[in-house]
């Protein structure tokens, strides 16, 4: 048989040529994205310039000039930040230097700018802390700032190093000043709780030990209190004590502040107490009047009601100005006391229901 015939191959069917549209016309599709948000991941910008060479090159992207006008705020200020060249550490020292001997603003500017992107590194490290970015960013400007000013070029380190610090420094403050309504941070020992309570309570559970206030405080060294406080402040949201409480059957009168325990005495109560106060010096003063005795009259003054909220004569004290005995001071004390409150109760008929202490009374 003769061998069979072989088919004869059919030739592949080739697409159109205005199917696939021109190379230069997909590149510039793909130049009207809109920036991605990966940019900003901290190995995307060099925080510090080499030791020496010439300064490296920034891998930080740099948007054309058609996409500045889709990209927000944050990625036109990471444009402008890549403008700016970094520094070699000969050309970083000089600058410091005659800066350190000038004073010339010019060149604190280009040693500010220089260092632009390690403030975005590490105010990019805080990005979850419910924060606009650029407001981290800003707060670690001014302290990029204050780093400049206080840098000594002469003690061997380098500019980066000593200012992360007082960038770190500003951010924190920023965060502690805005994280809550109520100002936290007060003290060191609120600082120090602020930023390491949730931590150091997560390393104990790990650890298998229970997170007491006792045991928070021996690691932190911090009081009980300010663990038990700190704790309290950070698990609670603050709300308004004006607020009307959900779920109360007269809703939208009731609020949180009538809820509240009251420790003071009513209104009307402390009033009337003023008023009592009041009406009783009143009397004390006429009863001062009728004394007649030196005696007694210099007993009442310096011992019983003196003058202007001084502190009263001791009876020894009297009793050596006299030249008699201590207790012949209080007897004579005693008798104008008597004296005294017969008149109050003449006087005031309601005498024996005033509760009136003895430094009131002065």
């Amino acid at each position: 048989m003769s061998p069979k015939a072989k088919a004869p191959k059919r030739k592949k069917s080739r697409k159109p040529a205005t199917a696939r549209a021109p190379r230069k016309a997909r590149n510039e599709r793909q130049e009207d994205k809109p920036l991605e948000p990966e940019v900003l991941e901290p190995e995307a910008v060099e925080a510090e310039p080499p030791d020496e060479g010439a300064p490296a090159e920034t891998t930080l992207p740099v948007p054309v000039e058609r996409d500045l006008a889709h990209a927000d705020a944050l990625q036109r200020y990471m444009a402008e930040v890549a403008r700016h060249s970094l520094l070699s550490r000969e050309e970083e020292h000089d600058l410091a230097v005659k800066f350190q001997r000038t004073h010339d603003p010019e060149i604190a500017y280009r040693l500010v700018t220089a260092n632009l992107r390690l403030v975005v590194k590490i105010a990019h490290e805080y990005r979850r802390a419910a924060f606009n970015l650029l407001d981290l960013i800003q707060e670690g400007n001014v302290g990029l700032m204050h780093a400049v000013q206080k840098y000594d070029p002469f003690r061997g380190v380098k500019l980066s190093s000593y200012a992360a610090w007082w960038i770190r420094a500003y951010i924190l403050r920023y965060l502690m000043d805005n994280w809550r309504m109520v100002k936290l941070g007060t003290t060191q020992a609120q600082r120090k709780l602020f930023f390491n309570l949730r931590k150091e309570q997560e390393k104990l559970l790990a650890q298998g030990f229970e997170a007491a206030p006792k045991l928070l405080a021996e690691r932190l060294d911090v009081t009980e209190q300010d663990v038990r406080e700190m704790d309290q402040r950070l698990a609670n949201d603050e709300f308004s004590i004006d607020a009307p409480v959900s779920g109360a059957q007269d809703e939208g009168r009731q609020t949180h502040g009538d809820r509240l325990v009251q420790a003071a005495p009513p209104v009307d109560e402390q009033l009337a107490d003023e008023e009592l106060r009041r009406i009783f010096k009143e009397k004390l003063a006429e009863f001062g009047k009728t004394l007649t005795a030196d005696k007694d009259r210099f007993l009442f003054e310096n011992r019983i009601a003196p003058a202007n909220d001084r502190e009263p004569m001791t009876l020894q004290q009297i009793g050596d100005l006299w030249g008699v005995t201590r207790e012949r001071a209080r007897q004579l004390e005693a008798r104008l006391t008597d004296r005294l409150r017969d008149y109050l109760r003449r006087e005031l008929p309601d005498f024996a229901q005033l509760s009136v202490t003895p430094a009131e009374e002065s």
